[in-house]
């Protein structure tokens, strides 16, 4: 029997609060401890491991194994250490667990908290990929493979004018369709996007490192070189983990900002690098221009999820 989110917190003694949301050990996938708000006039929300809990009495109340005196002694709840299972979408673990997504909260990276964590969450993601893989697996792999021996498309898209872009070092989202067709299978129009960046001498050094970039067609021909002086730099919109979409997102140490992909938790710098997760490279950088009038043009390639090197696929 599972207690529902608000069931009384009983100890010997007296009644100490009410369970207000679950923290789930990413790796087990269990309920590590509950949030118990406190009754009294202060409310705090103190954290009690699942292994303190003697007995689920029924849905609406807990009886914990500790004294009303050795309840005080849980720690209170760091909110900001923690994210939803909203924000890093493990799907379908809120209905595992009949609560709502913003009641579930998994450890955010340590990197919030001073202290890298890569390995910790590269062995997250091997641990919740039979959760996720169904809903994941499919968008990655609808990309994985281009249409046999048709060359690459190295077609310009307008994305958006720069004139959305009001700050240096913040990524800004353009959002684009284009046409797309999968081997034998009629073309069809995708939603797709791309991360710009007005680029500081900071940020282009850090993505350039003071020399022009190249870009290959599949023979080996050069088709188009992004200047180390651009004044804007565009990303692609997949995380090179495993495809996913990422986002920008203000956090405590970070307060302007930083790219965070929600499905694994790998965060990046405006300048793409990996900050913390599994990544294994920083954010993939697109050839781009920006006209007389402001309008941003990229070439939309696409490479392998996962690996190191960058191998086009698209």
């Amino acid at each position: 029997m599972q207690p529902k989110i608000t069931a009384k917190a009983r100890c010997a003694d007296r009644e100490v609060g009410r369970i207000s949301k679950v923290i789930v050990d990413p790796l087990s996938h269990e309920v590590s401890h509950v949030v118990v708000k406190e009754a009294n006039g202060q409310g705090y929300e103190r954290q009690v491991p699942v292994r303190e809990i003697q007995q689920v009495v029924n849905e609406e109340e807990i009886l914990l194994r500790c004294t009303a005196a050795d309840f005080q002694q849980f720690p209170v709840l760091k909110r900001d250490e923690y994210v939803t299972i909203k924000d890093v979408e493990i799907a379908h673990l809120e209905d595992r667990l009949h609560v709502e997504p913003g009641e579930v909260l998994v450890p955010f990276p340590k990197l919030e908290r001073d202290v890298p964590r890569r390995t910790f969450f590269a062995n997250m993601t091997q641990a919740i990929g039979a959760l996720i893989a169904l809903p994941l697996v499919y968008p990655v792999l609808k990309y994985l493979m281009k249409p046999m021996y048709r060359p690459f498309d190295n077609s310009w898209f307008s994305v958006g004018n720069v004139q959305k872009i009001k700050k240096e070092g913040i990524g800004y989202q353009f959002k684009f369709i284009r046409g797309l067709k999968e081997a034998f299978m009629p073309e069809q129009k995708i939603e797709k996007n791309v991360w710009v960046v007005k680029a500081t001498p900071e940020i282009q050094q850090a993505v350039y490192g003071g020399k022009d970039k190249k870009f290959y067609d599949e023979k080996g021909n050069v088709i188009w070189v992004n200047k180390a002086t651009a004044p804007y730099i565009g990303y692609s919109g997949k995380c090179p983990h495993l495809g996913c979409g990422y986002k920008w997102r203000r956090t405590k140490n970070f307060p302007d900002g930083v790219f965070l992909c929600p499905c694994h938790l790998s965060i990046y710098d405006a300048a793409g690098r990996v900050l913390d997760g599994p990544a294994p490279r920083p954010l993939d950088v697109l050839p781009m221009k920006v006209d007389a009038a402001g309008e941003i043009k990229v070439i939309d390639i696409e490479y392998k999820a996962g690996v190191k090197d960058q191998i086009r696929l698209l």
